[in-house]
């Protein structure tokens, strides 16, 4: 074991705060990523039956539409995404980007038991998932990865203070 310690510690995977940044620039890739898709309504239009069933987001197609919601979705995911970004200098706006990145993915994991679809049939249904609901699942772990990038921002934040 202490042979693949050493290992590791020579390519850096143990130094400090590698864990942090990592995760951050996974979180600005992916805001960016998908941001981009939500500006297009013909992405929107295959997520229509995921938002319907959404618990905390199905007012939002019947109050702004699909051209609307498609703008608030991608102009949200992109302000997140920034938000995120800017955490690498700002630890106050990285701290707006997780909480926003917490309710992005509240809204979609919350999906999760009510998608359409979301269990295959041909498996015997719940708890076999189908793609549908696999690519909801992935949102519990960025869900996670938020909460633990609001709590090192949050942490360090306090610590400047203190130094103070």
């Amino acid at each position: 074991m202490n042979f693949i310690v050493d290992i590791l510690s020579r390519f850096g995977l143990l130094r400090r705060d590698l864990d942090y940044h990592l995760l951050r620039v996974a979180m600005v890739i992916i805001f960016a990523w998908f941001g981009w898709d939500k500006w297009h309504v013909e992405e929107i239009q295959q997520l229509v039956p995921l938002i319907n069933h959404g618990p905390l987001i199905f007012w939002t197609i019947p109050v702004l539409g699909v051209r609307g919601t498609s703008i608030l979705l991608g102009a949200s995911e992109w302000t997140f995404g920034l938000l995120m970004f800017l955490g690498f200098w700002d630890k106050r706006l990285g701290i707006l980007g997780a909480l926003g990145s917490i309710a992005t993915f509240t809204a979609t994991v919350t999906i999760f038991p009510f998608a359409p679809g979301g269990w295959d049939e041909a498996a015997g249904g719940f708890p076999s998932m189908s793609i549908t609901s696999a690519f909801l699942l992935k949102d519990l772990v960025l869900l996670a990865v938020s909460f633990y990038l609001l709590k090192q921002d949050a942490s360090r934040l306090v610590a400047a203070r203190t130094l103070r």
